[in-house]
């Protein structure tokens, strides 16, 4: 939206409640992770906003750039049959906005992002590779990104918005980027250095995240102005100068400064709201009371999703060596992207009732997670240690001695299979979106959410995870968190002033207008009626695209139409 406006030569202000990370900014030590998180109160403000509701938890980012700092990098359109939302009061409704009608948005999504897709080359036997092999075994060939046939289950690598590579060059880990653009950190970029920290924030500004992009781009037209750690509180609707405009009050942190925070103003004749789904949300619910317009608005709050995020595991994965024995394999998950290849699953319409499509991707993480994935064994690892303190109190007390250790300390480390052929897998699709966002007695947000009516879902999907696990020829593990407490995290909270064609099915309207309100705009997640399926960022951007467009056009208009 900032772009787009800029460009229009219109004045821009982007409030931005968390910091800049510029490159080698994002946290790595215990000292620097113990406050990564965001909580002005508890005087953090850090990068992860964690929210903790009954049945499920929702991991947000707070950051110039919001949640493309901490995902997965991947850009998937929205299945053109999956543009309809089920399990709802109707049982089927369809989006107010086409796959052929975001398509050209999704094309002006690409040329900012540049994506790019993962080279095989760049980490051979790669767990890219093995989920290739898996994907044969399970009868399920290759195809291109975005090809094939949608009712058959499919395996590729997507699009990454991930720098592999300069421009007519092979990739390369660690080069320069050299694609002559300015950045608003001033900092130079590198390709990737398959590091698996995607999620954590890259620090050699590999991903091409949206301060590097959209943001950068909107502040060099000279027509937007961006202010971190303005975190905006309350909204009204005043008089000013003969003219309608909207009083956005914010807070100013100043958390390196030692100073107390202040609240500020700024006014605007249009105001456009996009703080997530849990930020816009709960943004909205604590001032519709100064928004008449939206006072009315039943469905505010309404329609949460997590996107059917499901997380597994496929550890020990093993495979015959030429000699016929079973060996495990090193899946190399902390030596590349999170995110290389993806599952689809169509819709299973052989069921009973039907079962919603989904997909399940191979997951990478930051190399210290291998040391964690060690200490899952604590018994074999207290067995390594028990006999390397045996050794070496034996050499002692016998005279010997224990000048040349190094057998023994690598006994102590053991064969590390735990951490070389283990990987998580991440699972995304359509589950219902029956969720209600409301506020509690203390203002504060609450999200009611069972799994109940996506139940039969969540079990396709945990299926397939397990199908996949098998083939790769590893032991499928659900996550512990959901197993053992009913509980699910999803990193891609949807909904919540979803769209609609009326004030009484929706919150906006298919050009993100918030009804009742002139002059107001939702465009992020929070408009979803319902899940993607997809990973969301690209049909989150490709609506903000429209939505642009759309304001664009009817700038001059002096009576904004509610429809």
């Amino acid at each position: 939206m900032a772009l787009r406006l800029a460009e229009e030569g219109k004045r821009v202000c982007v409030l931005e409640r968390g910091r800049k990370y510029p490159p080698g900014s994002f946290a790595r030590t215990p000292q620097e992770l113990r406050s990564n998180f965001w909580r002005p109160a508890r005087g953090t403000y850090g990068l992860f906003d964690v929210w903790s509701f009954r049945h499920i938890a929702a991991i947000v980012a707070a950051g110039v750039g919001g949640g493309s700092l901490i995902y997965a990098n991947v850009l998937i359109r929205k299945d053109e049959r999956w543009f309809f939302t089920d399990g709802l009061a109707c049982k089927a409704q369809p989006w107010p906005v086409t796959r052929k009608e975001l398509d050209p948005y999704y094309d002006a999504v690409e040329k900012v992002l540049k994506p790019q897709i993962f080279p095989d080359r760049y980490v051979p036997n790669s767990k890219t590779q093995f989920m290739r092999e898996a994907a044969v075994r399970m009868g399920i060939s290759e195809t291109n990104y975005d090809e094939g046939d949608p009712a058959k289950p499919q395996w590729y690598r997507p699009q990454l918005a991930v720098t592999f590579a300069n421009r007519c060059s092979e990739p390369q880990p660690g080069v320069v980027i050299d694609d002559g653009e300015w950045n608003l950190h001033n900092k130079p970029r590198e390709t990737c250095r398959l590091c698996g920290e995607c999620d954590v924030g890259c620090n050699f500004g590999s991903k091409n995240t949206l301060d590097y992009t959209y943001l950068s781009k909107a502040l060099l037209t000279g027509n937007a102005a961006l202010y971190d750690l303005c975190e905006v509180e309350s909204i009204q609707i005043e008089r000013r100068n003969g003219h309608t405009a909207y009083r956005i009050g914010f807070v100013q942190h100043y958390p390196l400064m030692q100073r107390k925070s202040e609240c500020r103003y700024v006014y605007a004749e249009r105001l456009v709201v996009a703080c997530g789904t849990m930020g816009s949300t709960l943004l909205l619910l604590r001032n519709r009371r100064n928004l008449p317009g939206l006072s009315r608005n039943k469905n505010l709050g309404s329609r949460f999703s997590g996107n059917g995020d499901y997380l597994a595991f496929a550890r020990f994965v093993k495979r015959r060596n030429p000699r016929g024995r079973r060996e495990f394999v090193d899946l190399r998950a902390s030596r590349s992207p999170v995110i290389t290849s993806t599952f689809r699953f169509p819709d299973a319409h052989d069921t009973a009732n039907g079962v919603r499509g989904h997909y399940v991707q191979d997951a990478g993480y930051p190399v210290i997670a291998d040391y964690v994935w060690e200490l899952l064994s604590p018994v074999r690892l207290f067995r390594r240690a028990a006999r390397f303190a045996g050794k070496l109190l034996l050499k002692w007390f016998t005279g010997g001695g224990a000048t040349e250790i190094g057998g023994q300390l690598r006994a102590l480390v053991g064969d590390a299979r735990g951490s070389s052929s283990s990987m998580p897998l991440l699972g995304m699709g359509r589950d219902t979106p029956n969720g209600r966002m409301r506020l509690n007695l203390r203002r504060r947000l609450t999200v009611s959410w069972k799994s109940t009516r996506s139940q039969p879902y969540f079990s396709h999907v945990d299926a397939s995870a397990k199908r996949i696990a098998k083939n790769l020829g590893g032991v499928y593990a659900q996550n512990p968190v959901t197993s053992l407490f009913n509980t699910l995290i999803t990193v891609h909270p949807l909904g919540g002033c979803p769209m609609g064609r009326s004030a009484q099915d929706g919150v906006v309207d298919q050009f993100g207008r918030v009804f009742g309100c002139p002059g107001l705009w939702v465009a992020d997640g929070s408009v979803m009626p319902g899940p993607v399926g997809a990973n969301p960022s690209m049909t989150i951007a490709a609506l903000a695209e429209r939505f642009a467009d759309r304001m664009v056009s009817q700038w001059n208009l002096q009576n904004w139409p509610d429809t």
